[in-house]
C-alpha cells in the first residue's frame, strides 16, 4: 500500500485508457413524427437503470470460456439520453460514449449492444475516435432497428467495416459471423414479428383471397411446372379457411404490416413510405369512391379534349359524401391534390411530358415507332431475320399461328426493296406479341376486355428512325384453339375510315405493349426476379463478405415494395386487375413469360445480340455493333453496363486473386446454390446458370444483378408517366374489337373516329385509376440514393475499392454528360422524336419527383 502511494505521488501509476466513441441513432417514430410516448417512456427507463448498452468484442483475442469469440469489454452507455431530446421532428441523435481501454481486447472488431428500453431505435453508426495505439478511427455501420433485448435469443452484433473473405475472418470473430448468419436463416418454422430478422422463402399464394368467393381465388405462382415464378419472402401467416395452400391476408386497413424482416422496410424520409399509405387509400376509399361516381356519372371520355381536361382544368366532381369521405382518408396533401376545393372537388393531374409540346404528335407513325426504341418498354423489339414471321407455339395445340402478312402488304411501302433485300440489309424488325399473348387471349377476352394477339413489321429507314409497316391482329379459331389464328393485316393509311381504322391498329398493339411493359419489363424481370437475390444474400453472404458489400445497397427496400405490391396492386381485384388488359389473368401471363427466363440473358449485350439488335464486332465500343444506330435505350444502356462492369471488376479483384479463391469460398458457392435451387428453384435444372467457378462469371454474375436491380428498372419505370400518364398514347386496356366492315360501328366510325377510339380503350375510371397509379411509381423520393453514390462513405475499410468506386462516379457523371449532348445532337433523331421529349430514362441522377430520369441503386418503387 506504502509502494502504491508513492508511486501515485510520484505519477508513476498509468493512466486507464478509454477511447472515446460517437453513437448516432434514430428514436423510435410514427409516421414522419417521433413518437412522444416512446420517448417518455424511454427516459423513464433510464431513470430505473435500464439503459442501452455497447460492449466491445476483440478481432484478436479469444475468451476460451465463450465458444472462443472475441473477449468482451465492458459495457459502456449512453448517458446522456435523459438529455439528447430529439424533439417531435424526425431526425438523428449524436451521442458521446467511452469505452474503458482493455489490454486484453486489443483491435476491436464488433461491438455488442443491449436496449433495455421498453422502445426500439434505428442505430445508424458507431464510430471510435480515439483508438490506442494508433489504430485509428474504427467504424461500425449498423443501419438496424435495434428492439428491446427481451425481442432477441442473442444480443445484437455489428462488425466493423473491415471486409473478409469466410477463411480470412479472424479467428475470434468466426463466431460471431456464424451465428449471425443462423439468426438471420431462421429455422422456417412459426410466426414471424416485426421485430424478427429472418428471411426466407414462399411462393406467390397470398395474391388470392379464396374466403371472399370464387371471384377472389388465383392460382399459386412457383412450385409447379405450370405455373413457375421466383420466390417471395416468408411472411408466415396462416392458411386460408377455404384453400390450405392459399396465404390468408391482412385486411386492407393493415396493408403496410405484411412481414418483411424490419430492417428492409422504408426508411423514414423515403417517399414510398407514403406511397404506401396512398396506395393504400387508391385500393379502399378512393377506388370505391371513383367506382360509385362514374357509375352514376358519365365513364366514358367523349372527345380528346375530355382526356386533356384531366391535365389542363381538371374534371369537375359532384359535391357529395364519398367525396368528402376520399378526401378525409388520403393521410397526405400531394394525394390530396388530386381533388383539389375550390368550390367543386377537381381531379387534376401533371402534364405528362409527351404531350407538353405538342397535343397531338403521339398519334404520328414515327412516334409510335419510336417509342419502341426510346420509350418505357424497350425491350421487346428485335430484328426481323426470316419471313413470314414463325411461330414456335406447338402446332399439336395451337395449329398453326405463323403469320399471315405477305410480302405484298411491306413491299408497298420498301421503296424499290425487296423483303428479302431489306431482311439481308438488317432494315426489317418485329414488335412481337403473338407467341407471348395467343395462349390467352381466349381467357382474356371472355373479361370485359378485348384483345388481339398482334405483330407489328416496322422498317429501319436511311435517316435512323422507324416506321411501321403492317401489323397482325390475330384471334383465336372460334371453333377451338387447334385450329390456329384468325388473323387481319392492316398497313398504315392517313386519310378517310382506313386512316381510322389504323390508329385503332396501333392502338391494340399499344394496349398490348403497355400490358407486356407493366406485368412482365417492369413486375417480373425486375421487381419478382431480384427478390430471392435479396434473401439469399442475408441467409448465405455475411455483412463482412465482399460480394455482400458489393451488393447490399441494390437491395434496399426491394422487399418492402413488393410486398405492398402483393397487397394492393397484384392481388385479386386489386389495382393492376383494374386498369391492366389481362384482368384476373395478369400474374398467370407473367408466370407465363417466367418459363422463359434466363439469368445469363439479362445481361444488356446477350439481350441486344438475342433480339438481333446488335452483332459482336470487335471495332465497336464495347465490343458490339447496334444494328440501329441510333437505338437510344441501348446506347445509353451500353454504358451504363460498361460502368458498372468495370467497377465490379476492379472491386472483385482486390478480393479475388484466383479462380480457386472463387471456388473456395464457402459462403459465395452456398450463396449461389441458394439463388439457383431455392429463391429461383423452378429454373434450377436448366444449364444456363453460371457454375460461378470463375473470376469471369463472377463479374458477369455480379453485374447482372446490379444491372438489374438499377438501370434496368429505371429504364421501364420512372418513364411511365411522361410517356404513359396520357392514356391515348399507351392505353392499358382495350374494350371491343376492331369494327366490321356494314356494321352500325363501322358506320359510326366513318362519322366519329374519335369517340369509337376512345370508348376502345380505357374508360374514364381505368384512366383515372392508372394514371394515379403510375404517378405514384413514377416519383423518386426524397432520400433516394441514385447509381454511383452510397448512403455512408465508410461502407469498407478497404481504400482500393474506395477509390475504385470513386472512379465508377465519375464515370457515371461522365455519361450524364454523353447522354445530354446525345439528345442536343440533331442527327439522333429517335432522342428526341415529334413528342419533342428527350431520352433521359438512363440519365443516372435526379431530383426528388416527378423527372423522369435517375438511375436508383434498387428497385424500390
Amino acid at each position: 500500500m506504502l509502494h502504491n502511494l508513492v508511486d501515485a505521488l510520484s505519477g508513476n501509476v498509468t493512466k486507464k485508457k478509454e477511447i472515446k466513441g460517437r453513437v448516432v441513432l434514430m428514436k423510435k417514430y410514427v409516421l414522419d413524427f417521433n413518437d412522444f410516448t416512446a420517448s417518455i417512456l424511454d427516459r423513464f427507463d433510464e431513470l430505473l437503470g435500464k439503459k442501452v448498452s455497447f460492449q466491445l468484442a476483440s478481432a484478436v483475442n479469444a475468451d476460451p470460456e465463450n465458444e472462443s469469440k472475441g473477449k468482451l469489454g465492458k459495457p459502456s452507455y449512453l448517458g446522456d439520453w435523459l438529455t439528447n431530446f430529439t424533439g417531435l421532428t424526425p431526425g438523428e441523435s449524436a451521442f458521446s460514449i467511452t469505452f474503458a481501454w482493455d489490454e486484453d481486447i486489443g483491435v476491436p472488431g464488433a461491438i455488442v449492444i443491449r436496449n433495455e428500453h421498453q422502445n426500439q431505435f434505428y442505430l445508424k453508426s458507431v464510430t471510435l475516435e480515439d483508438t490506442p495505439d494508433n489504430i485509428g478511427k474504427i467504424h461500425f455501420v449498423c443501419n438496424s432497428w435495434i428492439y428491446p433485448t427481451q425481442r432477441y435469443t442473442k444480443d445484437r452484433i455489428f462488425f466493423s467495416n473491415k471486409t473478409y473473405l469466410p477463411h480470412q475472418t479472424p479467428a475470434p470473430l468466426r463466431k460471431y459471423r456464424e451465428e449471425e448468419l443462423e439468426i438471420l436463416r431462421g429455422n422456417g418454422e412459426g410466426k414471424l414479428e416485426e421485430w424478427d430478422r429472418v428471411y426466407d422463402y414462399a411462393y406467390y399464394n397470398d395474391l388470392g383471397d379464396p374466403d371472399k368467393g370464387p371471384k377472389y381465388v388465383r392460382p399459386v405462382l412457383g412450385g409447379s411446372a405450370e405455373f413457375p415464378y421466383p420466390r417471395r419472402g416468408r411472411t408466415s401467416r396462416p392458411p386460408s379457411k377455404t384453400d390450405p395452400n392459399t396465404e390468408s391476408r391482412l385486411p386492407l386497413v393493415k396493408g403496410l404490416d405484411v412481414y418483411v424482416p424490419r430492417d428492409e422496410k422504408f426508411g423514414h424520409l423515403k417517399m414510398s413510405d407514403f406511397l404506401g399509405y396512398a396506395l393504400k387509400s387508391l385500393s379502399q376509399d378512393f377506388v370505391a369512391g371513383l367506382e360509385s361516381i362514374f357509375d352514376k356519372n358519365p365513364n366514358e371520355f367523349d372527345s380528346f379534349q375530355d382526356e386533356l381536361d384531366l391535365y389542363e382544368g381538371g374534371v369537375k366532381l359532384p359535391e357529395s359524401d364519398i367525396i368528402n369521405k376520399i378526401k378525409e382518408s388520403i393521410p397526405f396533401e400531394f394525394l390530396k391534390a388530386f381533388l383539389q376545393s375550390d368550390g367543386a372537388p377537381i381531379l387534376k393531374f401533371p402534364m405528362p411530358d409527351v404531350i407538353k409540346e405538342d397535343k397531338s404528335a403521339w398519334r404520328t407513325d414515327e412516334e409510335f415507332a419510336r417509342e419502341m426504341l426510346a420509350g418505357v418498354n424497350p425491350l421487346v423489339i428485335r430484328r426481323l431475320e426470316e419471313f413470314p414471321p414463325v411461330s414456335k407455339l406447338d402446332p399439336k395445340t395451337y395449329g398453326n399461328q405463323n403469320s399471315s402478312i405477305t410480302k405484298q402488304h411491306l413491299e408497298q411501302n420498301l421503296g424499290r426493296l425487296t423483303v428479302e433485300e431489306a431482311i439481308k440489309k438488317n432494315k426489317l424488325f418485329i414488335l412481337d406479341h403473338h407467341d407471348t399473348l395467343m395462349p390467352h387471349v381466349r381467357h382474356i377476352n371472355s373479361t370485359a376486355s378485348k384483345i388481339y394477339a398482334t405483330r407489328t413489321i416496322l422498317f429501319l429507314k436511311d435517316d435512323g428512325t422507324l416506321t411501321p409497316l403492317a401489323i397482325e391482329l390475330s384471334l383465336p379459331h372460334p371453333d377451338g384453339d387447334g385450329l390456329g389464328a384468325v388473323s387481319k393485316v392492316f398497313t398504315p393509311a392517313h386519310e378517310g375510315v382506313e386512316s381510322s381504322i389504323w390508329q385503332l391498329a396501333k392502338a391494340y398493339v399499344a394496349v398490348n405493349d403497355s400490358g407486356h411493359h407493366q406485368l412482365i419489363s417492369h413486375w417480373m424481370l425486375t421487381h419478382a426476379v431480384i427478390e430471392p437475390f435479396v434473401i439469399a444474400s442475408n441467409r448465405q453472404l455475411s455483412v463482412l463478405h465482399p460480394i455482400y458489400k458489393l451488393l447490399h445497397p441494390h437491395f434496399r427496400y426491394t422487399m418492402d415494395i413488393n410486398a405492398i405490391a402483393r397487397q394492393v396492386l397484384l392481388n385479386a381485384e386489386g389495382l393492376l386487375e383494374k386498369t391492366v388488359f389481362p384482368r384476373q389473368y395478369s400474374m398467370e401471363l407473367s408466370s407465363a413469360t417466367y418459363k422463359n427466363w434466363i439469368f445469363t440473358e439479362q445481361a444488356v449485350p446477350r439481350d441486344l445480340v438475342k433480339r438481333g439488335m446488335a452483332v459482336k464486332d470487335s471495332k465497336s465500343p464495347y465490343g458490339y455493333k447496334l444494328l440501329i444506330e441510333d437505338y437510344p435505350y441501348a446506347v445509353d444502356a451500353l454504358d451504363i453496363w460498361s460502368a458498372i462492369e468495370t467497377w465490379v471488376k476492379d472491386y472483385c479483384s482486390f478480393y479475388y486473386k484466383s479462380d480457386d479463391m472463387i471456388t473456395n469460398d464457402i459462403e459465395l458457392q452456398s450463396w449461389w446454390k441458394e439463388i439457383r435451387e431455392k429463391g429461383h428453384g423452378d429454373k434450377k435444372d436448366e444449364k444456363w446458370w453460371p457454375e460461378l467457378k470463375t473470376f469471369d462469371e463472377l463479374i458477369e454474375t455480379c453485374t447482372t444483378i446490379i444491372w438489374v436491380a438499377s438501370a434496368l428498372h429505371a429504364a421501364v419505370n420512372f418513364g411511365q408517366y411522361p410517356y404513359a400518364g396520357y392514356h391515348p398514347n399507351r392505353p392499358t386496356i382495350s374494350r371491343r374489337l376492331m369494327p366490321e366492315p356494314n356494321t352500325p360501328e363501322y358506320e359510326e366510325l366513318e362519322k366519329n373516329p374519335d369517340t369509337i377510339f376512345l370508348r376502345t380503350i380505357s374508360s374514364k375510371l381505368q384512366s383515372v385509376l392508372g394514371i394515379s397509379l403510375i404517378e405514384l411509381l413514377s416519383r423518386h423520393p426524397t432520400d433516394e440514393v441514385y447509381l454511383g453514390q452510397r448512403e455512408t462513405r465508410e461502407w469498407t475499410a478497404d481504400s482500393a475499392p474506395l477509390e475504385a468506386f470513386e472512379r465508377f462516379g465519375k464515370k457515371v457523371e461522365e455519361i450524364e454528360d454523353k447522354i445530354v449532348e446525345r439528345n442536343k445532337d440533331g442527327r439522333w433523331k429517335n432522342r428526341v422524336g415529334p413528342v419533342k421529349l428527350p431520352y433521359t430514362l438512363l440519365y443516372p441522377s435526379s431530383e426528388a419527383g416527378l423527372t423522369g430520369r435517375g438511375i436508383p441503386n434498387s428497385t424500390s418503387v
